[in-house]
């Protein structure tokens, strides 16, 4: 099966990755990879170790990740480690310790927070866990039976104060737009405080399936803005072959355009290959809060605007895609609809009411149409 259509040629023979503009590895090998938090905690870990983070090679790093990566693919041999209590799991002291690693006051970094964070991509502090009820273990690894593969997310230091009820708020308003949105929840621990969790779309049981990135599967890099909604609508298209995938990212775009979500970059979309037949679908959203984005702007251009998208920009790549205009116009209001709708969403995620304020007077404000 061809785990990387657009960049890796799918025949016999020795492929020599040349793009190392796009970075060391192929897309394929890279999503494997953690970056932001994960790289921070690795690194960490290494220098501790007396080891100089720079002369790591990805493919040591992809030896000590092992088969604790996100997706389908593991690397073999594994790097051994040490013995690390899965069954000790607070929330509340690795969210302390996360904080102190990215203030960088904490030189050590505790073996659970490495095991458990040392594989998500993104720049926000997040754990792996394993999830039964209200029992939690580390779940970078397989579960035991009756646990669910589950992220939680920590803030970060530029974040709102309610980071987590936020983001919980916008998986409901998001839902209500008709995205599909795998589950959520606040894991709320006894000090007060309330960590938004989302169930893994890479895991079932424990089961894996193979995501590849919008930006590993076009090899772009996520950390420059280059790439506009255009080519992930044309990439959902020659990648599933289904209509319906074209407008899912439709709507996605819609939403992130009215809920001023502007960390839209091209890793924060994602491809499922189906194990059996080999079939591509979208994956379910993610990712999605309220953010500025760099500058100000989109990370993803829609129709070549990044800094005031409106009804006009997003009917003009419908149509290029495709998509009729009675039926973009649809989507478009539903989305307004839900949007309309953040104060209820809000409430029922307990978003502090200055959190509710400072959200909405960020949404812009509707376009009249062409």
């Amino acid at each position: 099966m061809n785990l990387s259509p657009f960049r890796l040629p799918f025949d016999a023979g020795l492929f020599e990755h040349r793009d190392h503009d796009f970075g060391p590895l192929p897309g394929l090998f890279d999503d494997s990879l953690p970056d932001g938090w994960g790289l921070l905690l690795m690194d960490r870990h290494l220098r501790s170790l007396g080891v100089t983070p720079a002369g790591v090679t990805p493919l040591d790093r992809l030896s000590r990740l092992g088969t604790r990566t996100m997706g389908g693919l593991t690397y073999h041999p594994p790097a051994q480690r040490g013995g690390i209590d899965a069954g000790v799991f607070d929330l509340h002291d690795l969210a302390r310790r996360s904080q102190d690693i990215l203030s960088g006051s904490s030189v050590d970094v505790l073996p659970q927070l490495l095991a458990a964070g040392g594989s998500p991509g993104g720049a926000k502090p997040k754990v792996l866990v394993g999830v039964q009820g209200e029992r939690l273990l580390s779940g970078e690894d397989d579960l035991p039976g009756g646990f669910e593969h589950w992220i939680v997310k920590f803030a970060a230091k530029k974040d709102m104060p309610d980071a987590g009820p936020i983001e919980h708020a916008y998986a409901l308003m998001a839902a209500a737009a008709g995205i599909d949105i795998p589950r959520t929840r606040l894991f709320e621990v006894s000090k007060g405080e309330s960590f938004f969790g989302v169930k893994r779309f890479d895991r079932d049981h424990n089961r894996r399936f193979h995501v590849h990135t919008f930006g590993n599967l076009i090899q772009a890099d996520f950390r420059v803005p280059s790439a506009d909604y255009s080519d992930l609508l044309k990439a959902a298209s020659v990648l599933t072959r289904d209509h319906q995938s074209v407008l899912r990212v439709f709507r996605r775009m819609a939403f992130n355009v009215a809920a001023h979500n502007r960390d839209d970059h091209v890793k924060n979309f994602a491809f499922i290959m189906d194990p059996a037949s080999g079939d591509w679908t979208l994956s379910p959203a993610y990712d999605l809060t309220n953010a500025p984005g760099p500058g100000g702007e989109h990370s993803m251009t829609v129709a070549g605007e990044g800094k005031s998208p409106g009804r006009t920009h997003l009917l003009r790549l419908a149509q290029a895609a495709g998509v009729s205009k009675p039926q973009a116009e649809s989507i478009i209001d539903e989305v307004r609809s839900a949007v309309d709708r953040w104060k209820d969403f809000a409430a029922e995620a307990r978003v502090s009411k200055a959190g509710i304020r400072e959200v909405a007077s960020s949404f812009p404000k509707p376009s009249k149409h062409p």
